[in-house]
């Protein structure tokens, strides 16, 4: 490797784990049907994925150590002072060149691999939705609703649409992208379902807080539900609402949910930021799973005071996110954690992990006394899919572990 620095040694991580077969994905009612080679493909992806987070990463970190840093103290007589000045100076070493590139590139393949086994079947996908959905009232749809830009601008992660577009009337493809080919970005760590955020919630729930005992539950940006379905199963008497400005994917969430036997679950087509369809104080539990990062500030902020409002006294909200860049954590992870921000279409994800989310919370109504900090990683199934709790390796954003941060009302 060409350079001042001596990379010999930068061994890969142990103990490496390859993904599942795609083959062993769990598939429900309104499922993509998948071909040899579009199986082969999301094969490779996943590998690739990760590939990239254990054997080549650790690279990046040697590069950083021995010839970047390095370099920029030498240049600039002093060590970074902030995580952009890491970035930056990473920017121009060819080993993060090479991981970033490649990294891209196979997050660019994932979508286009999904989105073509979605759109050579799309009318198929949408005609079985429509068959679940057609005249149910627990789907609560309101095409005027105007998407927001922080959505609207965006191809989130390299989707392209998003999740509000749709090629025609009724068409779920680029749900049914999300749906079936995630397996690929994440490696299968989410488990059969990719519910593995929804179970370690689940989870958590029941050793932290055994006296909650919700009758109705909501969660924000709740895209298809995936995450709420095990929350639906795990309290079936509660009536469970799922809200997104995305009717494609609450279309298809709710004939994915209903496919798999959960009925206590109602999709509702609505921005976080005004929720004023619910009257005060109308739930128990209000949840989002990794959607903190795709809002933005004056978002953010209303959707805050909309879960105060909501809550009924003595309700919980539950933000599942990744960490925030405190002051204990090195410049050098907080550059790789913002590589989503920059080159994955999440603009507001560099934004988020720098915010004061307590004060967020206080600012809405919440008691400092009362706020909630803990920790989750997906829970599925250890006999097939890797566990994230024991995988010892580190990709700055990419494992299936999270924070929780809420407060109690």
């Amino acid at each position: 490797m060409d350079g001042s620095g001596d990379l010999k040694n930068a061994g890969p991580a142990q103990n490496y784990d390859g993904p599942p077969d795609y083959r062993v994905v769990g598939r429900h009612g309104v499922f993509p049907q998948t071909s040899h080679d579009e199986i082969a493909r999301l094969n490779f992806l996943a590998h690739m994925n990760r590939h990239l987070s254990t054997r080549v990463m650790p690279h990046v970190k040697t590069a950083w150590d021995q010839r970047a840093e390095p370099k920029f103290q030498k240049d600039a007589g002093r060590a970074p002072s902030d995580r952009h000045e890491v970035r930056k100076a990473l920017l121009k070493d060819p080993t993060f060149q090479t991981w970033s590139a490649l990294r891209r590139m196979t997050m660019e393949q994932r979508q286009q691999a999904g989105r073509w086994t979605t759109i050579r079947q799309a009318e198929a996908l949408a005609a079985q939705t429509r068959d679940l959905t057609e005249g149910d009232a627990r789907l609560q749809l309101n095409p005027a609703l105007p998407i927001p830009r922080y959505v609207s601008a965006v191809d989130h992660h390299c989707m392209p649409g998003s999740y509000h577009t749709e090629l025609f009337p009724g068409d779920v493809s680029g749900a049914a992208n999300y749906d079936h080919a995630i397996f690929a970005t994440t490696g299968g760590m989410l488990g059969r379902y990719s519910d593995g955020g929804g179970q370690a919630v689940v989870k958590w729930v029941a050793k932290n807080l055994p006296d909650l005992k919700p009758t109705r539950i909501l969660e924000i940006g709740a895209t298809l539900g995936q995450n709420l379905v095990p929350i639906a199963k795990a309290f079936p008497e509660a009536e469970v609402v799922a809200v997104d400005v995305g009717g494609p994917v609450l279309r298809y969430g709710l004939a994915r949910a209903k496919s798999m036997g959960v009925e206590n679950l109602t999709c509702v087509q609505a921005d976080g930021s005004d929720l004023s369809m619910f009257p005060d104080e109308s739930f128990d539990w209000i949840q989002t799973t990794m959607f903190l990062h795709e809002l933005s500030y004056s978002s953010m902020r209303a959707i805050f005071s909309e879960t105060y409002r909501l809550l009924k006294p003595g309700g919980v909200v539950l933000h599942v996110e990744q960490p925030q860049y405190a002051a204990g954590m090195p410049l050098f992870e907080q550059a790789m954690r913002d590589w989503d921000a920059f080159y994955n279409n999440e603009p507001f994800w560099s934004t988020l992990h720098e915010i004061d989310i307590d004060a967020y919370l206080t600012t809405a109504g919440f008691d400092a006394g009362k706020l909630i900090h803990g920790g989750v990683t997906a829970v599925v199934e250890k006999e097939i899919f890797p566990d994230a709790a024991d995988d010892d390796s580190e990709d700055y954003g990419r494992k299936a572990a999270w924070h929780v941060i809420g407060a109690r009302k």
